[in-house]
């Protein structure tokens, strides 16, 4: 019975496991983009900013109103003229059009930081998702990582206890001394723990990821076999374009060009140059027009009642002095100007230093990878060699264990350089701001552009 227990829990397993869902990281990047809080939010941002252009609108057009109003009085009046002084129902209408606007242009200046507010919800919207999806290339490439940690760290348990089993039975025909069981016990003991620590690992990865995909249920993660030299090959086709060499300059001047926080940075640096010019607006007087026409009935009609009556009126409006109000207004205009001009300088040297840092780090991981996939090939055969020796007594216990140690280590840190390589690339394409398209159209070859803000930015700076 206990047997036949553990067998349909096995098939259970294995069922769950087959049928699991399967996703590549162009999955989850489509599926992050559909179920993104953070980027459903930074969306709403562009719906807010384009009511924000119909508000703006709404102060260039002109008002129509019209109000009626019914007055019982309690009886009617009679002056001494024998006429009514107060009528015994009053009834009136209202048809109103009014129009005021700033001779300084300050609703055409509104209307129009409205309309670049629009172009700045874009542009942040774009980088909200290529931040976003960054986080989930880590996460992915994080969890994969750990899963091959975990692998390795439960091939190294067989491995030691192949050696603890051989270790017992030279034991027993006396070739050795019971201190190198205990020792080769030692190690599957640390084996064992460290390989608890890796599976622990592994489910927080898998977590971390669930949650920022938006993933539930049992999944698993698919790796494209040649996934490094697709990696490599799509990054000389969409950086390298129009430069001789992958050099630091070159990629510097496409970020500067398509890094869309950037243009959103120089877009609020001419928002923040138009809110001064709309501020100073202020000082200029106010001209409203209006056209008023009232129709009146009243039953019990009054002396000099005019029943129907229309006018236009034109009314200019200067205000001269405030207590200071305009002044410390377009004081803080200013300030807020040289604010943006800051912070564009400060991305715009953050950029130069986030690029500079992935590329090197690209640079790094790729050496790596070379060096550190001949150093496992080597410690392969190495572990192999000493462990026949091992079992024909022509090595010692502290041979083996230190060649098991050695062929960890470069599992562990191949395993490693690989995931760390292929985020490496993904980074330095986020850093240059290109991500985001190459996700979108993986085919395509990215056009190099140079955008209007991008050459105000390099002529103002």
């Amino acid at each position: 019975m206990k047997h036949a227990l553990t067998i349909i829990t096995l098939i259970l397993i294995c069922l769950t496991h087959c049928y699991a869902v399967e996703y590549t990281l162009e999955d989850l990047y489509k599926i992050a983009l559909e179920r993104s809080e953070k980027i459903k939010i930074s969306a709403e941002d562009l719906v807010i900013a384009e009511n924000t252009k119909d508000k703006a609108m709404s102060l260039l057009m002109p008002r129509l109103t019209a109000g009626s109003s019914y007055v019982r009085f309690s009886d009617s009046k009679v002056a001494d003229n024998k006429s009514y002084s107060q009528p015994l129902d009053r009834t009136s209408f209202e048809l109103r059009l009014d129009q005021s606007a700033s001779t300084g242009g300050r609703e055409f200046t509104a209307f129009r930081i409205a309309k670049e507010g629009i172009e700045k919800s874009k542009e942040d919207l774009h980088s909200v998702k290529e931040a976003y999806m960054l986080n989930v290339t880590a996460a992915y490439y994080d969890t994969l990582r750990t899963d091959k940690l975990s692998q390795i760290a439960q091939t190294n348990v067989n491995r030691v206890k192949k050696y603890r089993d051989a270790a017992a039975t030279r034991l027993k025909v006396g070739e050795i001394t019971k201190t190198v069981l205990l020792r080769a016990e030692a190690e599957l003991s640390g084996a064992q723990s460290e390989q608890i620590r890796t599976d622990n690992n592994y489910k927080l990865a898998r977590a971390i990821l669930s949650r920022i995909v938006g993933l539930e249920g049992e999944y698993r993660l698919k790796e494209g076999a040649q996934e490094l030299d697709i990696l490599s090959k799509k990054l000389n086709e969409f950086i390298v374009q129009g430069c001789q060499t992958m050099s630091i300059d070159c990629l510097k001047e496409k970020a500067i060009s398509e890094r869309t926080d950037l243009r959103a940075s120089q877009i609020q640096r001419k928002i923040a140059e138009d809110q001064v010019n709309f501020t100073r607006g202020s000082y200029w007087p106010i001209l409203a027009i209006e056209g008023v026409f009232t129709k009146r009935d009243e039953i019990r009609d009054t002396g000099g009642l005019v029943k129907d009556s229309a006018y236009a009126g034109l009314r200019l409006s200067f205000p001269f002095f405030e207590g200071g109000l305009r002044v410390a207004e377009v004081q803080e205009a200013s300030a807020k100007k040289r604010q943006a001009d800051y912070a564009y300088a400060d991305l715009k040297k953050t950029i130069y230093v986030e690029v500079e840092t992935a590329y090197l780090d690209h640079i790094t991981q790729k050496g790596l990878l070379k060096s550190l996939t001949d150093q496992h090939i080597f410690a392969k055969e190495n572990y192999n060699s000493v462990s026949k020796q091992f079992d024909y007594g022509l090595a010692s216990s502290l041979d083996v264990l230190d060649a098991n140690t050695a062929l960890l280590d470069s599992e562990r840190q191949l395993a490693n350089v690989i995931y760390l390589y292929q985020f490496s690339t993904l980074r330095l394409k986020r850093a240059i701001g290109i991500l985001l398209n190459t996700i979108l159209n993986p085919t395509s070859v990215l056009p190099d552009k140079t955008s209007k803000l991008s050459k105000d930015s390099k002529e103002k700076s």
